[in-house]
């Protein structure tokens, strides 16, 4: 897919891989539709990019907020004129076992992390169609190829992404319009430490959870960036980024069922 003079529209662009993908994006010629539920996030953004000579706007966005959504389209077109890239990076964090995890939270999660991805392709799909060429890209995760104790919540959320993004593949084959499911490893982003932890679970274990995951988030979310719009240019549609997740990709594929056997005793406690 060809980048400059195109218009790319990016959720979660206020920091972490989101903002990665945008300067990514920038450096390319491809114009910015940045939307965040961080205005400051948002802001910085933008100044980052603005070296690059693209045209960029900044829209406050909470991607749980139907009407809000439905909307967004025409704030994009009235800056852009048109959209060519939808990339649904907005996501949200939630530790602890099902058992720990309310009901409210678990929705919570949901309605940003799969629903929020529904939501933003519905609403953009049409105007999707009317480009010449276009491609809409999901970010789903490790823990939607694996399933660890722990992550029930965000496990359950990315699988979905990944089974939609599938299946609207199939759904637009022959059309103008392609579709890309992201699969990053552990990326040295801030969900960890933001990630919503269940009431109840001492303060000392969620504190140890956090710094368990964090051990884990090496790569620099610019060099996971430039692989996923690399990925972007070469119409590619399952990316996993980083070697940890090929790692465990190829390990789920050769033991389905017992994977965790083997990868727990690598996860030091």
């Amino acid at each position: 897919m060809r980048l400059k003079d195109r218009v790319a529209v990016i959720t979660g662009a206020g920091s972490g891989i989101g903002r990665a993908i945008a300067l990514s994006l920038a450096r390319r010629g491809c114009h910015l539709a940045l939307a965040d539920i961080s205005e400051a996030g948002l802001r910085e953004t933008a100044q980052l990019a603005a070296g690059s000579g693209v045209r960029t706007s900044c829209h406050r966005l909470d991607v749980a907020d139907r009407e809000a959504v439905r909307a967004f389209p025409q704030e994009v077109l009235a800056r852009h004129g048109a959209a060519h890239l939808l990339i649904n990076n907005a996501g949200v964090a939630l530790g602890g076992t099902f058992e720990q995890v309310s009901e409210e939270d678990f929705d919570w999660l949901m309605n940003i992390n799969f629903h929020g991805v529904v939501r933003m392709t519905r609403a953009f799909l049409p105007h999707l169609h009317q480009a010449d060429e276009a491609r809409i890209v999901n970010l789903s995760s490790l823990y939607g190829l694996i399933s660890p104790p722990g992550q029930a919540a965000y496990s359950a959320s990315k699988f979905a992404v990944r089974g939609f993004s599938n299946a609207l593949r199939h759904e637009l084959e022959g059309s103008r319009i392609g579709v890309t499911v992201v699969h990053p490893g552990g990326v040295a982003t801030a969900i960890a430490r933001s990630a919503r932890a269940p009431a109840g679970v001492p303060e000392e274990e969620v504190r140890r959870r956090k710094a368990l995951t964090e051990k884990l988030l090496r790569m620099p979310p610019e060099k996971a960036g430039e692989i996923i719009v690399g990925a972007i240019e070469q119409d590619r549609a399952r990316v996993v980024v980083g070697t940890d997740a090929k790692i465990v990709s190829l390990l789920e594929r050769l033991s389905p069922v017992h994977y965790w056997r083997l990868l727990k005793h690598r996860v030091k406690e």
